[in-house]
């Protein structure tokens, strides 16, 4: 079959037929009147691909076993991946060669010390799987990444059976130290496991404050979203003020109504439930139900796509601020409004937040920013009629002059600052003045009772010594 094709074929150069190139040789195979593919000299198949002219010959790519041809001269008989590109076997060998000296270079050149990345040892790798395996079986938090500092540690040259090896390493890595903790807690669990004696050395977490963006940046990023699965994401961050894994963990049983409940906490952080908008609802409802998890994604995806997304937006609106805008960005907005809008209520924001530490709330109750001049929504009414709308879409009563009522609503927040407070008022009743023993949380009310216990022992030890000093 194969030789009265290639009989064929060699007939129909003879005949020297003249194409857009020139004399253009006619490969091994049949053709069709209309310039069809030939056929692979190899497996017979007719899916080939045009891999480019070489003197006026063209040259021929099969999809099915990889053979490269030209005529009656096999140019590579080894199986390709020929799934993504149309390049000969030269091409693709030096773009490999390139890419791999690039990718060598940008990975030295943002290391930034004096020590190269070298290739992981099997031995290494196998160990880290271990690694891995005891830390389920000790109990340590699922998902953490001790097992990759492992590695990275290993590509940095350091000796991981020899502690002052990781020591020297972690010191001239160029880092910051709140990153060199995570390698020193790492090897620590390490050293547990194989039972390593070293003495990890100090280093303290620096507190930086973070970018506070502007809501306006924040519906910008939304509506620059070309992906509902993306824009949901991001809108789901804004009005739950979730941590950006925590909202890839919320499954779909865990939303019932308006109200979301995060079941699935990051370290450091409560389950709570929280209360959000029918728009939410409704960009959530358009989403396909195929999975558990309503955003079925690893969070190194949804970080590229967001990357893509804030570099478009900022390029289209020529607002280099969104270039700053991070995904727990999205948190640190919402923190730093509830504090403003509760007047610097540290309960309040430390429950909507989910903090397990009052600490970190703290955080955000130092950067409230209060606006000197704020915008307002204004309208107004003659009638009850025309008032109570209003005042459903939060719209604050000021003053009525002429038989005419003026109201206002704060522009920033969609609502007055007052109706927003009633709202937070409602949902947790715990305010400035209002403080009672049964509202305050476990560790607030063990704390009350300890001060009270030591307030009542030192009370009576004084007691006892006055009493001793009067007899003396």
């Amino acid at each position: 079959m194969v030789e009265e094709l290639h009989r064929e074929g060699m007939a129909g150069l003879a005949q020297g037929s003249e194409g857009v190139f020139g004399s253009v040789a006619v490969s091994v195979g049949k053709f069709a009147s209309d310039g069809a593919s030939p056929l692979c000299p190899e497996c017979s198949s007719s899916k080939v691909w045009r891999d480019g002219l070489r003197g006026g010959v063209q040259r021929w790519l099969c999809r099915g076993c990889g053979l490269r041809f030209s005529g009656s001269k096999v140019l590579n008989a080894d199986s390709a991946d020929t799934s993504s590109c149309q390049i000969s076997a030269r091409s693709a060998k030096n773009l490999a060669l390139t890419l791999e000296k690039a990718s060598s270079a940008g990975a030295e050149k943002k290391l930034g010390h004096r020590f190269k990345e070298k290739p992981v040892d099997p031995e290494v790798r196998a160990l880290s799987q271990v690694f891995r395996s005891w830390l389920l079986k000790e109990g340590y938090a699922r998902g953490l990444l001790y097992p990759n500092n492992l590695l990275t540690l290993s590509r940095l040259g350091a000796d991981l059976k020899d502690p002052e090896s990781v020591k020297t390493v972690i010191a001239k890595h160029d880092i910051k130290d709140g990153t060199r903790l995570k390698y020193v807690y790492a090897y620590a669990a390490f050293a547990k496991m194989m039972k390593i004696s070293w003495e990890p050395p100090h280093y303290t977490q620096e507190e930086i404050l973070p970018y506070i963006p502007d809501e306006a940046d924040l519906d910008q990023l939304v509506a620059a979203c070309r992906s509902r699965r993306m824009a949901t994401y991001l809108q789901t961050l804004k009005e739950t003020f979730a941590d950006p894994s925590e909202a890839l963990r919320i499954e779909w049983k865990e939303v019932s109504g308006n109200i979301v409940t995060i079941n699935h906490p990051v370290k450091g952080h409560l389950p709570r439930q929280l209360e959000v908008s029918d728009k939410l609802i409704a960009m959530l409802n358009a989403l396909p139900k195929n999975s558990e998890r309503i955003f079925p994604v690893t969070y190194r995806t949804m970080f590229s796509l967001f990357s893509r997304v804030r570099k478009r937006a900022a390029d289209a609106a020529k607002n280099p601020r969104l270039l700053l805008v991070k995904l727990n960005g999205f948190r640190h907005w919402g923190g730093t409004m509830l504090a403003e809008i509760t007047n610097g209520n540290v309960l309040i924001v430390k429950q909507l937040l989910g903090h397990k530490r009052v600490e970190n709330t703290m955080k955000y109750i130092g950067m409230i920013r209060f606006q000197e001049d704020p915008q307002f929504d204004v309208a107004t009414a003659t009638t009850m009629e025309e008032a109570k709308p209003l005042v459903s879409q939060g719209f604050e009563f000021i003053v009525e002059k002429h038989g005419v009522m003026l109201f206002r609503k704060l522009k920033r927040f969609g609502m007055s600052v007052n109706t927003r407070r009633s709202q937070l008022r409602k949902s947790y009743p715990l305010q400035s003045g209002d403080v009672s023993r049964a509202q305050l949380p476990p560790s607030f009310s063990l704390l009350l009772v300890c001060l009270m216990v030591h307030w009542c022992v030192m009370h009576h030890f004084g007691q006892r010594k006055l009493v001793m000093e009067v007899i003396a």
